[in-house]
């Protein structure tokens, strides 16, 4: 695909994504009713916001764990792939792929730091539910 292309991809992605949080801010904050004359006032709105903040982190928290596997299995098919044919796949590939993984992998460690450093230790963050242990 041609660079242009790619660009025109991402900013249809991201106009979407925009479009469904505002629409989702509204919805929540009482401004779009179904025929009503609800009127919010921009305290609404911002509490919206900011209790959605915490549905993105969560996202963001997922999509980290996700990508941060996919990068770890595509640096071990790339660490074959560069054992099989050294010549066509450069070692720093998969190196590279690894700390890619790794570093998405930690993502939702920064946030609780990052959470504890700017709002203290009542900071919260999106983790894993609905998994039991085998104890």
């Amino acid at each position: 695909m041609s660079q242009w292309v790619k660009r025109i991809v991402w900013l249809t992605i991201g106009t979407i994504v925009c479009v469904c949080f505002g629409m989702d801010v509204f919805a929540a904050s009482g401004v779009v009713k179904g025929g009503g004359n609800s009127v919010a006032d921009i305290g609404t709105v911002a509490g919206t916001v900011k209790n959605s903040l915490g549905n993105i982190a969560a996202l963001i928290t997922a999509g980290a764990y996700v990508a941060g596997m996919g990068f770890g299995v595509g640096a071990i098919v790339k660490f074959k792939a560069h054992k099989d044919n050294p010549t066509q796949v450069a070692i720093s590939v998969p190196i590279a792929m690894l700390f890619i993984a790794a570093a998405l992998l930690f993502v939702p460690s920064v946030f609780k730091t990052t959470g504890a450093t700017l709002f203290g230790a009542s900071g919260a963050v999106a983790g894993v539910s609905g998994v039991t242990s085998f104890k």
